[in-house]
């Protein structure tokens, strides 16, 4: 009996150990992804505020409305309320171009963005003032934004005959968008599978999923979608594994994606908690928390109060095991401790005397190795410190003298300028004022002069600065200057950049060049660096210094 028992247990260990570890790894690669969240969080930002400097060139209101709607994009799951401000911003711009098809898109951003936020009345209202037959290709957005709306009031009923009413419209929205998606597209897939599950047919949605899914980017914000219904068939199926494994899949998504309104890193975390990972489930639990906060996403933050008490209340006494468990065993290791103290003592009590005197001495020793390198650190930092304070000061000396300089020469210049243009006034010549005024010529000369009084002052500071520009490229002879040029473009580029303005927008504005224009040449100088590209700039920053390597 028992040689069959070790055999059957031979036989089912290796199966279960392999679904466990087919999980774990996945379960590693999303606590990987939320401890490195701020990484996404912050390319997140760094797309919107791009977006968002756009505006600052666009000159249409065709221009603006596709901004708007990108922002939207954007911001529909990671912040509600911008993203309902952006969705507002191109309702406004449709109306003003009067373009019907914009407006019925613009009015459905918004009755959407609304039903995220809890506003159900607010959308429906909206809702109903689209004549949805004057833009037939948006019929299918249509209805199943109605589908949502509905399906959050569902969720929300209190009572079974509301339940009942928002289920019944829920479906009927549902149905109705089905005809106008085109079978190919991710929507009618994810409706249809929806339907399949209704029916109680998880093999057949799982099977149109999977056909979608291989089909769908990493960057695409649907594939967490595609992933939580897959998982959701399983769910149906019981099949408990594979239902982890999808929603492990779609979480992963939703945080490199910093989809903040989600629902499948919280209901993982019920999973895990239910299976005893307290630790997993706490910090998916709190992290699905501050999401649904940030983003002000009503429903998700209802979803998740209710469940975070259990886990809470799991974790801390967990916790409380644990600081149990750990008092017991200090307790244990110091009369264990003790015990053996007494040994010693007797065992060398003549040797007693000689290895304090050893100990003492070797912990002076220590000490004072520790105090010599803590002085000579600090002796580095403050010579470091002095050597930028003193950079710093010269700086500061020399440009604000040449500011004031020119300051005062540009004052005297507009003085002369103005009293040409009052002369010309006053003599009745309105074509040659005219032409003044309208002449660049003017500022081309202060702009020229301008930069040539900017390259001198540079050079002045750090005359060297050429030399070894061109000592970080690969080719020497890659900076090429006109005659009677100090600095040409790229040079005075990364001129600012060595005096600390490294922002390519406040760059572009000083050198009355493009965003885009100064982004290419920093990336071209960068491509010709002799080491690695990304610490071009660093070896920039150090041209002149005295506290370069």
């Amino acid at each position: 009996m028992n040689k069959f028992s070790a055999l059957l247990i031979a036989l089912i260990l290796p199966i279960f150990l392999f679904g466990q570890v087919k999980n774990d790894s996945l379960l590693k690669e999303l606590d990987n992804t939320v401890n490195e969240y701020e990484l996404y969080l912050n390319r997140k930002e760094a797309d919107i505020n791009k977006l968002k400097g756009l505006l600052h060139y666009t000159s249409t209101d065709l221009q603006k409305f596709e901004i708007y709607g990108k922002l939207y994009v954007q911001y529909k799951a990671y912040q509600s309320d911008s993203a309902l401000i952006y969705a507002r911003k191109s309702l406004l711009i449709s109306q003003k171009l009067k373009n019907t098809d914009k407006v019925n898109e613009a009015k459905l951003n918004v009755a959407s963005i609304m039903g995220t936020l809890g506003m159900y009345k607010e959308s429906l209202d909206i809702l109903e003032t689209i004549n949805i037959n004057l833009t037939p290709n948006l019929k299918g957005t249509y209805y199943w934004t109605n589908r949502i709306i509905y399906g959050y009031l569902n969720d929300y009923g209190t009572s079974s005959q509301e339940k009942k009413e928002y289920d019944a419209l829920t479906k009927k929205y549902r149905d109705s968008a089905m005809l106008y998606f085109s079978p190919k597209s991710i929507e009618f897939g994810i409706a249809k599978s929806d339907q399949f599950l209704e029916h109680g047919h998880p093999d057949q949605a799982i099977e149109l999923l999977h056909v979608f899914f291989s089909k769908t980017a990493k960057q695409d914000p649907d594939r967490a979608v595609i992933a939580y219904i897959i998982s959701e068939g399983y769910r149906l199926k019981k099949d408990k594994e594979q239902e982890e494994k999808w929603l492990i899949v779609s979480a992963i998504s939703d945080l490199q994606l910093v989809k903040k309104e989600n629902i499948s890193l919280r209901k993982l975390a019920f999973i895990l908690y239910e299976q005893g990972d307290i630790d997993r489930a706490y910090k998916y639990t709190k992290r699905s928390l501050e999401d649904a906060l940030f983003c002000n996403a009503k429903l998700r933050t209802y979803e998740i109060s209710k469940m975070l008490p259990i886990i809470n209340e799991a974790y801390e006494n967990k916790n409380e095991t644990n600081r149990t468990q750990l008092i017991i065993f200090l307790i244990c290791a110091s009369i264990l401790s003790l015990f053996l103290l007494v040994v010693l003592v007797l065992l060398f009590k003549q040797m007693k005397k000689l290895a304090n005197a050893q100990k003492e001495i070797s912990l002076a020793n220590t000490k004072l190795s520790v105090l010599n390198k803590e002085l000579n650190e600090i002796n580095e930092r403050l010579n470091q410190t002095n050597a930028t304070l003193a950079e710093a000061s010269l700086l500061k000396e020399i440009y604000i003298g040449r500011y004031m300089d020119q300051c005062s020469d540009y004052i005297a210049k507009l003085e002369e300028y103005r009293r040409k243009l009052n002369v010309m006034a006053t003599a009745g010549k309105m074509n040659e004022l005219v032409k003044a005024v309208k002449s660049n010529t003017h500022i081309e000369k202060e702009l020229k002069e301008f930069y040539t009084n900017f390259d001198q002052t540079f050079l002045q500071l750090f005359p060297s600065f050429i030399d070894e520009f061109s000592k970080l490229l690969v080719d020497k002879e890659v900076i090429h200057l006109k005659q009677g040029e100090l600095l040409n473009t790229e040079l005075r580029i990364f001129a600012l950049i060595r005096l600390g303005i490294k922002d390519s927008t406040k760059i572009a504005e000083f050198l009355r060049y493009s965003v885009s224009t100064i982004y290419n040449y920093r990336s071209q100088i960068k491509n010709k660096s002799l080491g690695p590209r990304e610490e071009f700039e660093s070896k920039v920053l150090l041209i002149g210094s005295s506290g370069k390597n």
